[in-house]
């Protein structure tokens, strides 16, 4: 039997994958990533902060009850009970990484709130730009450590099966170049999706590779139909290109949701603008048919933009002044729910290959992802997956049996993945109808065998058009409300019942 080339492989250097490095140690870790130093993930993109029970009066009980709230009940419980007792030292743990998170007058930790949250509980590091610290401070530590080895600029496009399991990798460089790399075990945080859609607040690379991988080699997969759409990106006038996002904070501080008129888009929800995301985003989705939807920050206290550098930055860019001008907002696919199905170590249903972040599903998030979990869920889970992983890596592979090569396959050309997202965004946007799903399946069926994007994107509408009524981020057209009925958009009795009883308790 040879021993593996690396003990440990992680895919991907957002906040999950070095999470899940660091917490190898002092296990050898090979840390791969398309990128270079640590430029193109969706970590760095991410405004909102990381939500823990900190507050006086707060509790991880009441955080927990809000996620599965915010979740419509699909949530594992016990995920969510893990996830968010562990919130207060995953904190700690960051601070102790190098993370200054921002401080309130007395030098506590200024804590926000954002939708779907009872109280406040958002941390955030520098504003609005918290994914980009977190992240900066992760890959200083890990370019320190010296358990770390790191390609970058190499594709992870295929894995490496012996006798079931997985034992490698095959990375491939931009001149083309392949290269088996055997290892005991894969952690595959190669982030989401959102970029498969044409309004999008990922990036270019957040297009599912990973999931592609894991769904070429046969692991068993879960809630893909689940997206979470943001309410607020900026109405850019860049065609193709990703949304810069207005974060959910802003609302938070008081910033409000204004139609085509200039009413009140939210005031018919007990939780206005901070309603859980898909109600807000299909909220605006239906305003958007009658005309324009704004979010009004005018109101907001003098030098409030100092704590959102970001978004004052891209309205700039827009010729817009959010401080005497309202914002145009739609819309724009920001977070998978769904992914590789995983157990609360992080292990997929192949030996040998683990997966988090994003790209995995341990149904903590439900039906609909609450804002500032996804942080917090990449250190949590990140750090535990790198521990179990290391620690369960074959010292070697599987001997007796060929080693099978189980590729994703080509990308799709330009012309197939403009055409792809468009017809995603019109099928499986925030509101959906059975015949718009049906026709897109057959659509995509010319671009089946051209391209991985085509088979993953034909994976989420089968889920789809498999679940036939409205859950969380999943909205059938055909079971909603009759136009103009806004009181009930996304609170309905029967699947939101744990959104009623939260909202009751609330």
């Amino acid at each position: 039997m040879a021993a593996p080339r690396q003990p440990l492989v992680v895919v991907g250097h957002g906040v999950a994958g070095l999470s899940a490095a660091l917490a190898a140690a002092p296990a050898p870790v090979l840390l791969v990533n398309r990128a270079r130093h640590g430029e193109g993930g969706a970590s760095l993109l991410a405004q909102g902060g990381i939500a823990a029970a900190l507050a006086p009066g707060d509790s991880t009980a009441a955080h927990a009850r809000d996620t599965i709230a915010a979740g419509a009940g699909h949530n594992d419980r016990d995920a969510v009970l893990r996830l968010t007792a562990a919130a207060p030292a995953a904190i700690a743990w960051l601070q102790a990484q190098g993370v200054a998170f921002d401080q309130d007058a007395r030098g506590g930790l200024a804590l926000g709130r954002e939708g779907g949250h009872g109280v406040a509980r958002i941390v955030h590091a520098g504003g609005d730009r918290s994914g980009a610290r977190v992240t900066a401070a992760l890959l200083a530590r890990a370019r320190a450590a010296a358990h770390i080895q790191w390609r970058e600029q190499v594709d992870a496009d295929a894995l490496l099966l012996r006798a079931g399991a997985v034992v490698g990798v095959r990375l491939r460089d931009a001149a083309g170049r392949c290269e088996p790399v055997e290892a005991g075990a894969v952690v595959l945080a190669t982030g989401g999706l959102g970029a498969l859609f044409a309004h999008t607040t990922n990036p270019a690379a957040s297009a599912g590779s990973g999931l592609a991988l894991a769904l070429a080699a046969g692991a068993r997969v879960r809630d893909l139909e689940f997206v979470q759409f943001h309410p607020t990106a900026l109405r850019a006038d860049a065609d193709g290109a990703t949304l810069p996002l207005i974060t959910e904070a802003l609302r938070g501080a008081g910033a409000r949701l204004r139609d085509h008129r200039g009413q009140l888009l939210m005031a018919f929800h007990p939780l206005a603008d901070l309603a859980p995301r898909d109600i807000v985003a299909r909220t605006v989705w239906q305003a958007q048919r009658k005309g324009p939807v704004w979010l009004d920050a005018s109101a907001l206290a003098p030098g409030w933009e100092a704590g959102f550098p970001t978004v004052l930055a891209a309205c700039r860019a827009q010729g817009i002044d959010p401080r005497s001008q309202p914002i145009p907002v739609t819309p724009a696919a920001h977070f998978h729910m769904g992914g590789i199905a995983v157990d609360a170590d992080g292990a997929s249903s192949l030996p040998g290959l683990y997966a988090v972040g994003e790209v995995a599903c341990n149904g903590v998030h439900g039906a609909n992802r609450l804002a500032s979990n996804s942080l917090l869920e990449g250190v949590v889970c990140g750090r535990r997956t790198g521990q179990v992983a290391a620690q369960r890596a074959r010292a070697s592979t599987p001997s007796g049996a060929a080693t099978r090569l189980c590729e994703r396959g080509p990308d799709l050309g330009d012309a197939e993945r403009t055409a792809l997202r468009d017809l995603l965004w019109r099928a499986a946007g925030p509101v959906r109808t059975g015949e718009g799903l049906r026709q897109a399946q057959v659509a995509l069926r010319t671009l089946a065998d051209s391209g991985w994007e085509a088979r993953l994107a034909t994976a989420l509408l089968e889920a789809a058009l498999r679940r036939p009524g409205s859950l969380g981020a999943h909205w059938r057209e055909a079971d909603a409300a009759p136009a103009g009925v806004a009181p009930v958009v996304g609170l309905r009795a029967g699947a939101d019942a744990p959104r009623r009883a939260a909202l009751e308790k609330a």
